[in-house]
């Protein structure tokens, strides 16, 4: 775990190297920056400064537009209220300090966190009225920005953001601004912090989505999707055990899967369609969730968008849609009604137009090792439709590609496990040779490799 250091303690190392040791301003700077990291501390959010050189305004961009936005809201408060213009100037100074934070922007983000910025936007926002919408917009995608690591995050929970957060979207669902930058503060704060997700929880985040997606004209809010799968996501390496399989289910009560299926049938615009298969991926965590989000017609809509996907060569919505097709395909109810919708033929039309593109094949490659797990009629059907052909196209092609050699491994062992006939044909068409290929290529495809080798009957499968 990396020491944590204050920036007066870096500040007095760099004076101490300057007038102990006699090292001139740049050498004692690096030396302590040097000492500090073999030392293992953790740097994020130290000025890097000589100090009395320079202030940290000075020296730091992000700190020169973090006081301002300070001393800003500080003469407001004094003055009892903030006139139209005052909300203006201050939004624009939040703007710049989302733009310095964003992107490449993490250090500056953690230089604004250490010095009280959490706090200050949290504080902000709790002011500012749902009245001043460009104002509040403005801090909360601000706020977003700078939530960046554990320590960020346990800065928000601390200044009781989630439950100012919650308020202001409850009082804001009007908005599509308020609602965007208030669910990216949802999103940003609750990752990689178990704790915060859970305080999200507990004031029922997931009613309140229901809630606020029931408007039609909230189904393009991608913050909003984004939201849901962070919060049932388990991304926190400090907790052994997450809590995100039952608030998957929570989640999956209020309704909200039939919504989220409406909502790509419907509404969403093509930039939000990844993430709104995202949330539902995310939601559909057993297999009664996976049947009622196709009894709902998920599947009909996600063939749908497959397809149009693959007309317009659209590798984003593609790649999103097999994934969650996948995680559907895990109940062996759906599997069925996606090889009767034509499933084996549209996944294989999918492929020809993204012939080139390895992730698109792994993902369809993916898909069809669920469809055919444990069912050899499935096989059959997918050897029939040219799955055992597009293994060895897909071998061939990207030889330097371990994810797509390993993914048609584990196809082709679905394929010939219960399926003697599919063997044969495979290994007249030269599998063999191109699985012990990438055996010996790819280290993380050997036991991918050698599990084909066996289910298709060869000698010395384990050498």
């Amino acid at each position: 775990m990396a020491i944590a250091i204050s920036q007066e303690a870096f500040d007095a190392m760099v004076r101490e190297n300057m007038e102990d040791l006699g090292m001139d301003a740049d050498e004692a700077l690096a030396d302590a920056v040097d000492a500090l990291t073999l030392q293992g501390a953790d740097l994020s959010g130290i000025i890097k400064r000589v100090p009395g050189e320079a202030a940290a305004a000075e020296v730091s961009p992000v700190m020169r537009v973090l006081d301002e936005v300070k001393a800003s809201s500080a003469s407001d408060s004094d003055s009892g209220g903030r006139s139209e213009e005052d909300a203006e100037r201050l939004a624009s100074l939040l703007d710049e300090l989302r733009e310095l934070c964003s992107g490449d922007g993490l250090e500056n983000a953690a230089v604004a966190a250490r010095n009280g910025g959490v706090e200050a936007l949290v504080a902000l926002c709790a002011s500012a009225g749902v009245k001043q919408e460009r104002l509040l917009a403005s801090g909360l995608k601000a706020l977003s920005s700078l939530l960046c690591d554990v320590g960020s995050t346990e800065k928000f929970r601390q200044s009781e953001g989630p439950q100012v957060v919650m308020g202001i979207l409850k009082g804001g669902s009007e908005s599509s601004d308020i609602l965007e930058g208030g669910f990216r503060v949802v999103a940003s704060a609750s990752a990689g912090n178990e704790v915060v997700k859970e305080c999200f929880m507990v004031l029922k985040v997931d009613e309140l989505i229901f809630q606020v997606m029931g408007e039609k004209s909230n189904s393009n809010v991608q913050s909003l999707y984004d939201a849901i799968r962070v919060l049932l996501t388990p991304d926190d390496n400090r907790v052994v055990a997450s809590q995100v399989y039952g608030y998957s289910r929570r989640f999956a009560e209020t309704g909200i899967a039939a919504v989220l299926v409406n909502a790509l049938r419907e509404k969403v615009a093509p930039s939000s369609l990844p993430s709104a298969c995202a949330a539902l991926k995310a939601i559909a965590v057993n297999d009664e969730i996976c049947r009622s989000i196709s009894e709902n017609g998920g599947i009909d809509v996600l063939l749908r968008c497959i397809d149009e996907a693959s007309e317009q060569k659209n590798k984003v919505i593609a790649k999103s849609c097999c994934s969650l097709l996948s995680k559907l395909a895990g109940s062996d109810a759906n599997k069925t009604t996606i090889i009767e919708r034509g499933g084996f033929d549209k996944f294989l039309k999918l492929t020809s137009r993204f012939s080139e593109d390895p992730p698109i094949i792994q993902e369809v490659m993916s898909m069809v090792t669920i469809l055919t797990l444990r069912s050899p009629e499935n096989a059959a059907r997918a050897m029939g439709a040219g799955y055992g052909t597009l293994a060895i196209q897909a071998m061939q092609k990207f030889p330097s590609s371990a994810q797509t050699q390993k993914q048609a491994c584990l196809m082709i062992r679905n394929l010939v496990v219960r399926n003697p006939e599919n063997r044969t044909i495979l290994l007249n068409d030269g599998v063999e040779k191109l699985i012990r290929k990438t055996k010996m290529m790819h280290g993380s495809c050997k036991d991918a490799a050698t599990s084909a080798l066996r289910d298709l009957g060869v000698d010395n499968y384990n050498a």
